[in-house]
């Protein structure tokens, strides 16, 4: 068997997934080899897409590609795997406000610790092992640094792979409307969403300038984005064995709870739509069918 038929086995992929990603996986891995012999040295990738878009298949997918097809040592690192603790997200949310106690918009991950395990896995030297984070999303917590996978160190590149992964800040004026109910009754002052935006220009700024490429899936509409999510959760579930488990970490999310889930992620989602297909180096588009259709090269 192919390592291509292995890998759709192993992550019980839809037959055909392969034919479908190969020439986008290969155009990917072209730039990335570019890149990486430009540069002479480690480079990491940003691998951005809405819930749902395949984004973290496609870089595993493209990482044994590049292993295989070019020789150069690539490894996934999750954006999701730095988000803060439970405890953290509590305590942060008693200070600072409310929503930032749902992971996932700016402010909610350890940008520190993502510097630490890019450096580690980035930095020329000696062979060494690197503990790379892991995030249970049946607790909603980070896993235990005992069960965190250990990594050859240093590799090649780095595909950084996560929903807002090379987001840039909104303009200011744009954050006064609410974009849905949950912005207008649970942050009526603007006070979450302006925080969010300006974490986004900060530090989560110096982030994502250390990316040398930026790929995005573009995903048909944010309205996509509930239809896809909801598949993920199920099979979150049946992964678990278990039908009450959900990745927010509620005991069965219903319908309701998954909207105002993915509510959170509504407004910077809407707006990676609206602006980094014109700054991102490779632009894939995602149809509702979750197969690619199309790309468009970037700045070569």
């Amino acid at each position: 068997m192919a390592w291509r038929d292995e890998f759709v086995a192993e992550h019980r992929l839809p037959e055909g997934y392969a034919d479908n990603v190969r020439p986008y996986v290969r155009q990917v891995a072209e730039r990335i080899l570019r890149a990486y012999r430009e540069s002479e040295r480690p480079i990491l990738v940003g691998v951005s897409g809405a819930q749902g878009s395949g984004k973290t298949t496609f870089a595993r997918f493209l990482s044994e590609w590049l292993s295989r097809r070019t020789h150069l040592s690539a490894v996934c690192f999750s954006l999701d795997d730095v988000y803060l603790t439970r405890a953290k997200r509590q305590a942060l949310a008693h200070r600072a406000h409310p929503l930032l106690e749902t992971r996932g918009v700016p402010g909610t991950h350890d940008v520190a610790l993502a510097h630490r395990i890019l450096d580690a896995l980035t930095h020329r030297g000696d062979a060494r092992k690197v503990a790379v984070p892991a995030f249970d999303k049946s607790a909603d917590d980070r896993a235990p640094e005992q069960d965190w996978r250990r990594v050859d160190a240093p590799v090649d590149v780095v595909l950084f792979e996560g929903w807002c992964v090379g987001a840039r800040p909104q303009a200011s004026d744009a954050l006064g409307d609410p974009v849905n109910e949950l912005e207008a009754a649970e942050d009526r002052d603007a006070a979450w969403r302006t925080g969010v935006n300006e974490r986004l220009r900060t530090d989560y700024a110096e982030l994502f300038a250390r990316l040398a490429l930026l790929v995005m899936l573009r995903v048909p509409s944010f309205d996509s984005v509930f239809e896809w999510r909801a598949l993920q959760e199920r099979k979150l579930r049946e992964s678990l064995h278990d039908p009450s488990a959900c990745s927010d970490g509620s005991p069965g999310l219903s319908p309701a709870g998954l909207k105002r889930f993915i509510r959170h992620y509504e407004r910077l989602t809407r707006h990676m739509l609206e602006t980094m297909p014109a700054y991102a180096d490779v632009v894939i588009d995602i149809a509702e069918n979750h197969r690619m259709t199309g790309s468009r090269a970037g700045r070569v």
